[in-house]
C-alpha cells in the first residue's frame, strides 16, 4: 500500500470525526458566540481534512505491479 493512499485515509478520518463533532456542536449549540466559533472552526477544518483525504486517495496510482 502506497503511504500517501495510508495518509489520505487517515486525513479522511479525521475529516470525518470533525464533521460529526461539528453535527454534534451543531444541535447542542445554544447560540452563543464562542460556540459558534467552534462550530465554524470545526465544520471547515473537517471539510478540509475531509476533501484532501478524498484527493489524495483518488489521484493517488497504484504502482505495485508485479514481476
Amino acid at each position: 500500500m502506497n503511504l500517501k493512499r495510508i495518509f489520505g485515509i487517515i486525513l479522511t478520518v479525521l475529516g470525518i470525526g470533525g464533521l460529526i463533532y461539528a453535527a454534534i456542536l451543531f444541535m447542542n449549540t445554544s447560540g452563543s458566540d464562542k460556540q459558534i466559533k467552534a462550530l465554524a472552526v470545526y465544520g471547515v477544518l473537517g471539510a478540509i481534512f475531509f476533501f484532501t483525504g478524498i484527493g489524495l486517495i483518488k489521484n493517488t496510482r497504484d504502482d505495485s505491479t508485479p514481476i
